[in-house]
């Protein structure tokens, strides 16, 4: 199992980037043909206590690297790509990682 993971910091406007990430880019993102599960989690604190140094978490999962691959040249997922890059550049880092169950 593939997992993209986009890892969000805390952006300026917490109302404006929530509006804009539940109600258009999550939307459009769920749309990616092949992609099996999006899990979405707001952080709301850290063990050390305060404040998390992250905002929120996307994952994004996939059967396997091919899959994964084939889904990021459709036209749903440039579409998401540019979305992302309208509300969140300079605040979010994407990862792809692979389940590992031991």
């Amino acid at each position: 199992m593939i997992k993209f993971v986009a890892l969000y910091k805390h952006p300026e406007d917490k109302e404006k980037f929530d509006e804009h990430y539940f109600s258009t880019h999550a939307p459009i993102t769920e749309k990616i043909p092949g992609l099996l599960k999006m899990d979405v989690t707001k952080f709301v604190g850290s063990p050390m206590g305060g404040e998390s140094e992250y905002y929120l978490m996307c994952e994004m999962y996939y059967e396997s690297m091919d899959t994964f691959k084939t889904a990021m040249k459709t036209e749903e997922a440039k579409a998401s790509g540019k979305d992302l890059m309208s509300f969140a550049k300079g605040i979010v880092t994407l990862m792809i990682g692979e389940e590992v169950n031991e």
